[in-house]
């Protein structure tokens, strides 16, 4: 059973690690490595510019995956 399922521009995709790449999320997606990727905040709504090399650390809720948000720029 994956640990998180990560929503990318209204699609879902299961990941079993804690943290992923932003080249992960664009392979996930399908997106070039020249499109620029932002990461939503589900709960406000507030977006960061995420950077090439970054990685993400996910972080799971009680009884539940937490769901991150990201989408083109």
């Amino acid at each position: 059973m994956p640990k998180y399922h990560i929503d990318i521009e209204g699609t879902d995709y299961d990941w079993d690690r804690d943290a992923i790449t932003v080249a992960e999320l664009r392979g996930l997606a399908g997106f070039g490595a020249d499109q620029e990727m932002i990461e939503v905040d589900l709960t406000d709504n507030s977006e960061r510019v995420l950077q090439g090399g970054e990685s993400i650390d996910l972080k799971p809720g009680k009884g539940f995956a937490k769901k991150i948000g990201f989408k083109r720029g």
